[in-house]
């Protein structure tokens, strides 16, 4: 069986032979509304499962658009989550979301069995029973932010979507509230393709830097949270610790906070669908699994690293070569979610890939949810005096969202 070359290569629409890699295409990237995929993509699904795609930094390989192809790639341990041996398909230093360097403890860029030791001490900290332990505390800091937007229009963004999980997230780890300020600024920015690779890395020093400085701080003062719950464990070193409360930061925080806004204006757009799941917790529940699916804000998808010649939906994919896994195009495949682009809030499907899959689904997926679930109960308890004024759409950056909600009193 023979590698597959970037000028001899397979798609799943069939054999492309004697292709430049000048006329690959790019992974697609703009939007021509709020709530349509990036542009290009589903055409890309539409003729075939697995094509070659030309990487930001000139590696050539490949992408895949299947829901079952892509669950099937992030299962198998063929492919690495490694960073050292991925490639970019949008930035040279961004990714899809993993840190710029390697530091002890950055789980998410490791392989089992590596992974799955500090994995295990994440995930039982973020168990769902654990999590909706939280709601009535979030209920609280919404409702608390809601109360404090009393300008004349509101943006619902910096007011409400934006510092919500960012004060979830610092209270669970145990961060002062004045270094979560700092944090969020370096994450927008390290997370903006408009930044160079050097912001980019600069952006995560600082990140990093003050992250230890809050273990430093907790060893000595114990105050709680999950970063005192490790230094008493005792398993991390100080750098191990760091890394962890970084990656909790980050997966608690940008995410979310696009997730709340996005699924806000469809309310305000759509007054029935909102009137509909007011007061109901069963239909709250499904309307986020349905946006989950629906936005699939990871809008570049998740990248893997073949660790050797694999055949994959009728193609060979081969050692060091990089696989992007679509996760919007998963999500969009209509032999697996019936009418697909119909954002339904009823749809009660569960089966969406927007926290990946295998072993390295989103750690925090729970404490999200609950975040979600709470957020939208408290915002429709409240929709009656809102009217929608105006909305940005987020450009150039890794996460789908918006910049700006902005909401008047309903007359």
């Amino acid at each position: 069986m023979s590698t597959a070359s970037p000028n001899n290569s397979m798609t799943g629409g069939g054999l492309v032979t004697g292709e430049p890699e000048a006329s690959l295409p790019t992974i697609p990237r703009e939007r021509s509304g709020v709530f349509e995929l990036p542009t290009g993509l589903m055409d890309l699904a539409a003729a075939g499962p697995i094509h070659r795609l030309r990487y930001a930094g000139g590696h050539v390989g490949w992408i895949v658009t299947d829901f079952e192809l892509c669950r099937k790639v992030l299962t198998m341990p063929e492919f690495s989550s490694r960073p050292d041996l991925r490639h970019s398909a949008i930035h040279e230093a961004i990714g899809d979301g993993q840190p710029p360097e390697e530091r002890p403890g950055m789980f998410v860029g490791m392989d089992p069995p590596e992974h799955t030791h500090y994995r295990r001490i994440v995930a039982a900290a973020l168990r769902l029973g654990e999590m909706r332990k939280l709601e009535a505390d979030i209920a609280d800091r919404a409702n608390a932010l809601f109360d404090a937007g009393t300008d004349e229009t509101v943006d619902l963004v910096s007011k409400v979507a934006s510092p919500l999980p960012a004060l979830v997230i610092t209270e669970l780890l145990g961060v002062e509230e004045a270094v979560s300020h700092t944090l969020t600024r370096c994450l927008e920015r390290m997370l903006s393709l408009e930044s160079s690779a050097d912001e980019v890395r600069q952006m995560f020093g600082i990140i990093f830097d003050e992250l230890g400085e809050v273990v430093a701080r907790r060893s000595a003062d114990r105050a709680p949270g999950f970063i005192t719950n490790m230094i008493a464990d005792g398993q991390l070193s100080r750098d191990e610790m760091t890394s962890v409360a970084f990656q909790l930061y980050t997966a608690g925080h940008e995410t979310t906070t696009n997730m709340i806004a996005l699924s806000y204006l469809h309310l305000l757009l759509n007054p029935k669908a909102a009137n509909a799941i007011r007061g109901d917790g069963s239909a709250i529940n499904d309307a986020v699994e349905e946006y989950l699916r629906f936005f699939s804000i990871i809008q570049f998808g998740i990248s893997r690293a073949a660790l050797q010649e694999v055949e994959l939906g009728g193609v060979i994919i081969g050692p060091g070569e990089t696989i992007t896994v679509s996760l919007p195009a998963a999500n969009f495949d209509a032999r697996r979610f019936p009418d697909p682009h119909i954002l339904d809030i009823t749809r009660r499907d569960r089966g969406h890939l927007a926290f990946g899959f295998g072993v390295h689904q989103c750690v925090a997926q729970q404490l999200a949810r609950v975040e979600l679930t709470v957020a939208l109960r408290v915002f429709l308890e409240r929709y009656d005096t809102f009217a929608l004024d105006s909305y940005e759409m987020k450009a150039d950056t890794i996460v789908h969202g918006l910049t700006r909600l902005s909401v008047r009193p309903s007359r």
